[in-house]
Formats: structure tokens, C-alpha cells, sequence
């Protein structure tokens, strides 16, 4: 089958078949090999794409920034200074003249509605670089990262360890879903993704012969597990309160080396970073100053383990959104 991805949107993997997104991969392992070679590819020289950020990112900038760069396009980055979208602008109008001026947008922030708004009104491709609700892009790193170690992604068995309701739990299940590898959700119940959703991965993983699970036991998640995945415990944007609450209920489901030995003997550890597993940062010494703790979601054991492929992981961010770019892009 000729996939042809010219000129869409890529706004969450429920809009692509299992055979875009397997292409995606694809591409991005192709990209990946001609980045490492040192050889050119400007197949987008003369293009010209805006980045706008309502949520700051290291990986997600700098990968597109790179990646753009890479690919021959200029690339401008909006912050919420650095634009009048939803204040002085509506987003419908601010998608209209950016998409006079760019040939794509990416859109990271808040409610899925707002990117979805900005390509129905752009005429130009845009793309999810995170809401609340999704993050793609950080799917089709993942996928090439596990097909990196594990040699395939049929009957993978991947458990995500934490708050499964948000980007990442929604987006992973949709990945795995779509791909055949068989998502396990492990948190408190509370914490478990929508029903609608869940029930909508059901469907589409009897499709492609795999499961979707829901436990709250953490031995259970960990049990014969290919891929082990964590996250941080509160999201961007939630309030500081939140930490205490969170960390009551969360602190069984920390990623440890018990749990990993749990897992199959070659388990991989994944994480999409930041990650707090020591008191380096800011937020890290004032948990600890405030809890006692000095890892959360992960141990430092197993985030500097042998089993840790986190950083392969983050490098894969930019080789996967130029390809993302590239394939709804070209001419």
C-alpha cells in the first residue's frame, strides 16, 4: 500500500491506520540513518514553519528546531509572549494569517480543541507537538525506540505505570493499540483513562490481534513485561498542591528494581522526561525538603540502569517529528 501523507494534519494517532503510522516509523529510522551518516537531506529548503508554545519543552523546541533546520526550512518560535493567540486574537483568525505566512504549525499547550481549532482554520499542515489530551509525537519516538531494542512491536507486552488519564496514558494506549502491542494501564483506579477511550483502543486492538489491560496492582503490570514506562507524577500546568495528593497514592507504582526484575530478563525502561529520580533540579530538592523523598516516579537505580534507554528515547524525538514533518510537507 503507497502511503501519502501530503498536506495532513497530525494532530492524534486516532486520526492514522496502522500502515501511516508504521510508515512514519519507517521514514524516521530512514532519517535517522542519514542524520548519523552525516549525509544532507534540505528536502524542505525554502519552507517556513512557526512553532507555538503555550507549554515550554527542551525536547519538543529543540527537536523541531533541529529538525526543521535540518530539513532546509526556517523555523520561528512563538512563546506566549510572543503572540496575541486567544488574547487580543482568536485562534481561529491567529490559524488563518499564520497559515498565509507558514507552510506548518506546531501547536504545544492545552486543550486538545485549540490544535484541532488551529487546523481547521490554517490550510496548512499542523501538528501536536502536546496537549492535555495527546501527544503524538512523542508516540512515534517511542514506537522507534522499541523497535530499536526489541527488534519488532507485534506482541510487545508494555505497561505504563502511574496517572493513566492524560497525554501520555491516552497516547500510548492509542499507539499500542494501533501497532499490536499488548497496553497494560497500572495506577489507582481513579487514575485510569476515560471509558470511551478504552473502550474505543478494544476495538481496535481485537483488530490488530492484541489487549488492553487495567490493573492496579503493580506486580501484576510488571509481570513478563517487554517495555516498562513511567511518567511524572504531576503534569504541566497542575497546581503545586497537587504533589501531596499525588504522591500518596503514587508511590506503589514507582518504578523500581524490584519491579523490573519482575519483568522479562531484557525488559527496556522508558520514560519521556523530565524525570525526577534525584534532587538535582529545583522541583527535586523541594520535594525532598518537602516530603523526604529523593526519587518519585522512577528510581535513580533504574533511570541510570542498564535497562534505561530513556536518553536513546529523547534523541528519537527529533528524528521522528522530521519525519512527521517531511512526509505531510514534500512536494
Amino acid at each position: 500500500m503507497s502511503v501519502d501523507l501530503r498536506g495532513r494534519n497530525f494532530l492524534k494517532l486516532l486520526d492514522y491506520t496502522p500502515e501511516e503510522i508504521r510508515y512514519l516509523v519507517d521514514l524516521s529510522a530512514e532519517l535517522k540513518a542519514k542524520k548519523k551518516a552525516g549525509e544532507p537531506h534540505r528536502y524542505l529548503e525554502g519552507k517556513n514553519i512557526a512553532l507555538l508554545f503555550e507549554k515550554t519543552s527542551t525536547r519538543t523546541r529543540c527537536s523541531f528546531e533541529v529538525a526543521g533546520h535540518d530539513l532546509g526550512m526556517d523555523v520561528t518560535y512563538l512563546d506566549p509572549s510572543g503572540s496575541q493567540m486567544g488574547n487580543k486574537e482568536s485562534i481561529e483568525d491567529t490559524a488563518r494569517v499564520l497559515g498565509r505566512m507558514f507552510d506548518g504549525i506546531e501547536y504545544r499547550g492545552f486543550d486538545q480543541s485549540i490544535v484541532e481549532t488551529l487546523a481547521e482554520y490554517a490550510g496548512v499542515p499542523v501538528w501536536n507537538g502536546l496537549t492535555d489530551q495527546f501527544h503524538p509525537t512523542q508516540m512515534i519516538a517511542d514506537l522507534l525506540t522499541i523497535e530499536e531494542h526489541k527488534g519488532s512491536l507485534k506482541g510487545i507486552n508494555f505497561t505504563y505505570f502511574g496517572d493513566a488519564r492524560f497525554n501520555m496514558g491516552n497516547s500510548l494506549m492509542v499507539a499500542c493499540a494501533k501497532m499490536g502491542l499488548n497496553y497494560t494501564a497500572c495506577g489507582p483506579k481513579e487514575y485510569w483513562p476515560e471509558q470511551d477511550l478504552v473502550d474505543t483502543c478494544k476495538e481496535i486492538a481485537e483488530e490488530n490481534g492484541c489487549t488492553i489491560c487495567l490493573t492496579e496492582d503493580p506486580e501484576e503490570g510488571a509481570k513478563n513485561a517487554d517495555v516498562l514506562y513511567t511518567d511524572i507524577w504531576v503534569s504541566m500546568g497542575e497546581p503545586a498542591e497537587a504533589w501531596a495528593e499525588r504522591i500518596n497514592v503514587m508511590k506503589p507504582y514507582q518504578v523500581s528494581q524490584h519491579l523490573m526484575s519482575l519483568a522479562k530478563p531484557d525488559a527496556i525502561f522508558m520514560h519521556c522526561l523530565p524525570s525526577f529520580h534525584d534532587t538535582k533540579t529545583t522541583i527535586g530538592k523541594d520535594i525532598f525538603e518537602k516530603f523526604g523523598l529523593s526519587e518519585l516516579e522512577v528510581t535513580d537505580e533504574v533511570f541510570n540502569g542498564p535497562q534505561s534507554v530513556v536518553f536513546d528515547e529523547a534523541e528519537n524525538r527529533m528524528h521522528t517529528i522530521k519525519a512527521v514533518m517531511y512526509a505531510t510537507l514534500m512536494a
